[in-house]
């Protein structure tokens, strides 16, 4: 098949090399950025660029760009994409990007479906991209009454064949509800908690646990602005549930009240205990 890629980020540039490393498919890829363009042919991570002219020859493709951009994309292109051709937007959100694309499919003809890779680094583009990134991880995907079984069967052998440890079916809305908290809020939180103005002064005085609760702080603002906005709904929801879960401790902490704070740190190691995997 002949996989068209637009966006060489990580995920898109981690797509595009595990396409060419592990597959027999042909990688289009686009990316606004010439210098992206230049490494992805230096490196062979594409076997050529897409362009419009070369666009109808795709036999899937891959959105991989912010969620505001990879719509004006299709909206842009979607006369360009052959009919029945598979087009998988790869983007944090799901209801804002599933609304306006799925229109555009029924209308001209190929098919969508709305996906998101559970894997990322909290470093960004292509020279961060990897082949690797995928491995074990979970493929989200968002299936609607437009969504057949051969084509769940082709996204399966293609993801696998990619290193993906599992599919998991959502509906938009139940994704981005879920979402909410284990992604966004983990980055509003990692943002918060590291502008505390002893973050200046920790060299020394930190290990693992500094390292891993500020990682997530380390993010593109534009792209997260975006991301947290479209789902400010279901995000501010679980930002109040924080705000609500940390007055707890900061309550027992100002009364000295030692039995209160130790049964919420036992409440909060019995559900991670609970809870399972990473």
């Amino acid at each position: 098949m002949n996989i068209g890629i637009i966006g060489l980020g990580l995920i898109g540039g981690s797509m595009a090399k595990a396409v060419c490393e592990r597959t027999a498919h042909s990688v289009y890829g686009y990316d606004k950025n010439e210098e992206t363009m230049f490494l992805a042919e230096m490196t062979k991570g594409i076997n050529k660029r897409l362009t419009e002219e070369n666009l109808p020859e795709c036999d899937m493709i891959f959105v991989a760009i912010r969620p505001d951009y990879a719509v004006q994309w299709v909206q842009e292109h979607a006369d360009l994409i052959k009919k029945g051709a598979i087009l998988v937007d790869l983007c944090g959100v799901k209801r804002t990007v599933v609304t306006a694309v799925a229109p555009l499919a029924k209308q001209h003809g190929f098919r969508y479906i709305g996906g998101h890779p559970m894997a990322g680094k909290e470093v960004a583009g292509y020279t961060n991209a990897a082949s690797h990134l995928f491995d074990g991880a979970s493929m989200i995907l968002t299936p609607d009454g437009e969504t057949d079984l051969p084509l769940l069967e082709t996204l399966r052998d293609f993801f696998y064949s990619l290193g993906f440890g599992r599919l998991t079916f959502s509906t938009p809305e139940e994704h981005d509800r879920i979402i909410a908290y284990t992604s966004q809020l983990a980055h509003i939180a990692s943002s918060a908690y590291i502008q505390s103005p002893e973050s200046q002064e920790q060299m020394g005085f930190s290990a693992g646990s500094f390292r891993d609760m500020t990682r997530v702080a380390r993010l593109d603002e534009d792209m997260w602005t975006v991301l947290m906005m479209d789902n400010a709904d279901y995000l501010s929801d679980q930002v109040d549930i924080l705000v609500e879960n940390l007055q707890k401790y900061q309550k027992a902490l100002h009364e000295r009240d030692a039995e209160t704070l130790r049964a919420l740190l036992k409440k909060g190691r019995e559900i991670k205990e609970s809870a399972g995997g990473r």
